[in-house]
């Protein structure tokens, strides 16, 4: 049997109602673009561009549910407080789901594994911090790396 491949459009249709689905798979191929990442309130995302795509088998018992997001999304630097970006290559299989729920919002889960796939320190790679504010930094350090090191 062929999947079924299902294009979400950036109308804002996200959420895919379960009991409309046939039995078998279907695949959903999206964008979260920057519009989307940073309109989640409370969220430490300032834009990106991020391909997404869910794999949902849908059986007579359950269904079961993978998930992959591919591209890169502006964050803080907690460094410079500067915005960098920060690429995303996740991919999460079996996601774990209420089996007696109707619907699935995938652009959400989505946005979920993004944000736990983040690293937990975000900083510029050596030199792309903002040099004034490397500079500042610098002139406040305690210690500088020429001191021995104490065994």
């Amino acid at each position: 049997m062929q999947p079924v491949l299902c294009t979400m459009e950036h109308t804002g249709e996200q959420i895919v109602e379960l009991e409309k689905l046939e039995l078998g798979l279907h695949e959903f191929d999206f964008q979260l673009d920057s519009e989307y990442l940073s309109s989640v309130e409370k969220s430490e995302l300032l834009g990106g561009n991020i391909h997404a795509t869910a794999q949902l088998q849908l059986g007579k018992n359950g269904f079961n549910l993978d998930m992959q997001v591919k591209g890169s999304v502006e964050i803080t630097c907690d460094r410079c407080l500067e915005a960098m970006t920060q690429p995303i290559d996740a991919s999460e299989q079996d996601i774990d789901i209420e089996q007696n729920a109707k619907t699935l919002d995938l652009k959400w889960l989505a946005y979920e594994m993004i944000v736990i796939n983040l690293p937990l320190v975000h900083c510029h790679q050596p030199g792309g911090c903002n040099p004034q504010m490397d500079a500042l930094l610098q002139s406040h350090l305690c210690c500088t790396e020429e001191e021995p090191e104490i065994l």
